[in-house]
């Protein structure tokens, strides 16, 4: 049994808060082992950010939002790789030589964005489900919503991967800002 990071989207604002209020009766009656639980919307700002509008640490290690593995994810979203993936500006993204690698390395981010689009609010989930089919008939069928399960470990080694070239794509920029700075003062 794998954990999964679990993304729900619905048509309607107030069927993830109920969604996340029935998914805690099922966590306490054990039809699934939850870990962190987190009610998101994703800005309709133009700037793609998302907000974490409720959040429950299931495991009693008392994680914040801030400091959990949604956290985390919910950081990179509307973080500095935002800007990498050219969601509000392409000078940084076209200074890292990795663009490549930065495109090929998406895939846990762009299901997010393409499952919660922007105005909307959704679930992420990480749990372990022995049988999914409680919380597929809750979603789905009771609520009308959809459902993407995604292998924690891939998550968390795309984060891994992420952090490492928004870093190498940092040090690349500020490389270039500093050998513009020089070559602008050589010029005075």
């Amino acid at each position: 049994m794998a954990k999964r990071i679990i993304i729900m989207n619905f048509d309607i604002e107030s069927k993830s808060y109920q969604a996340f209020s029935e998914i805690k009766k099922m966590q306490a009656e054990r039809q699934l082992k939850g870990e962190q639980m987190a009610v998101v919307t994703h800005v309709n700002d133009g700037q793609h950010q998302f907000k974490i509008n409720d959040f429950i640490d299931f495991t009693g290690n008392n994680h914040t939002s801030k400091d959990s593995m949604i956290g985390m994810l919910v950081g990179i979203l509307g973080g500095p790789l935002g800007i990498l993936f050219g969601w509000f500006a392409g000078s940084m993204y076209g200074a890292s030589k990795d663009a490549k690698e930065i495109q090929e390395a998406q895939t846990v981010f762009e299901h997010v964005i393409q499952k919660i689009d922007e105005g909307q609010t959704g679930l992420l989930l990480i749990a372990e489900e022995e049988d999914n089919r409680p919380l597929n008939q809750l979603v789905m069928f009771d609520l009308g919503g959809e459902i993407t399960r995604l292998d924690l470990e891939e998550v968390q080694q795309e984060i891994n991967d992420e952090n490492e070239v928004a870093n190498e794509a940092k040090q690349s920029w500020q490389a270039k800002k500093e050998q513009h700075k020089e070559a602008t003062s050589k010029e005075d």
